[in-house]
């Protein structure tokens, strides 16, 4: 079997669940071309918590965490599978210690993208928790140990923003501003050419660094991709684009 790709994903607003736009078209793009994974698991911004907890259920709930969107979004479906058994496989397997948690499900970080990606909603998926606890070099470690999974036919799917700062959002501006788009090229080149540390430590990126999010748990699902695209990787940029002033919606194929 090939090893399947890692995917980091810049998901946006809820919106794009149920738009039909540049961003969701490539979505659907990207499920056709990869092969068919065995399981999916989902690194999202919006699974934020203390201690790092994995999804227990084989039938996880959908987890509606965003408010005053039309009724429409709170509509959509994803009824996948969940899957105790790659969960059970990834307990065994890291180094941090996983609470099982069979409260939590698929939140918009993870259904927004995959009912794109994966319209039908018949392979499993299970969402491992970010530990706001952790340091830049843990979430790469960390990321490094669930490698394993690319080897064994499930997708590693991690679901963020580069740059994600609400607080400056300009809903008129088509684009991003320029300090957005700086941050937002500096990681893209870090990636390319390689040079991981140098997005572990974004903060080298200077003053559009201090903008680029105010908290991290939009950002850090990069480095979890990063730690299992191993040090060989093969990259493919898409949806590079800021909106919004302030969101990017960039995102990376690691092959």
């Amino acid at each position: 079997m090939n090893k399947m790709p890692v995917i980091f994903v810049g998901h946006g607003s809820p919106m794009n669940a149920i738009e039909d736009n540049a961003f969701s078209n490539k979505w659907k793009e990207i499920g056709k071309n990869i092969p068919e994974p065995k399981a999916i698991v989902v690194i999202s911004a919006h699974y934020y918590t203390v201690g790092t907890k994995i999804v227990y259920s084989d039938t996880p709930k959908m987890i509606y965490d965003m408010y005053g969107f039309p009724d429409k979004l709170y509509e959509t479906e994803y009824p996948a599978p969940g899957s105790s058994y790659y969960a059970d496989k990834i307990i065994e397997s890291v180094s941090v210690k996983l609470e099982k948690d069979k409260e939590w499900g698929i939140d918009h970080g993870a259904w927004s993208v995959l009912v794109h990606m994966f319209p039908k909603s018949n392979i499993p998926v299970l969402e491992l928790s970010i530990d706001h606890n952790m340091t830049a070099e843990e979430y790469l470690k960390l990321g490094e140990e669930l490698r394993f999974l690319r080897e064994e036919g499930v997708l590693l799917l991690c679901s963020g923003n580069i740059v994600h700062n609400l607080q400056l959002l300009d809903w008129n501006a088509e684009s991003g501003f320029s300090w957005a788009q700086e941050f937002d090229s500096y990681i893209k080149d870090k990636i390319i050419t390689h040079n991981i540390q140098d997005v572990v430590h974004y903060e080298k990126a200077g003053a559009s660094s201090e903008k680029a999010f105010y908290t991290k748990e939009h950002f850090v699902p990069i480095l979890y991709a990063l730690g299992a695209a191993g040090t060989n990787y093969e990259v493919e940029v898409f949806n590079e684009k800021c909106v919004l002033g302030s969101l990017s919606m960039t995102g990376y194929i690691f092959k």
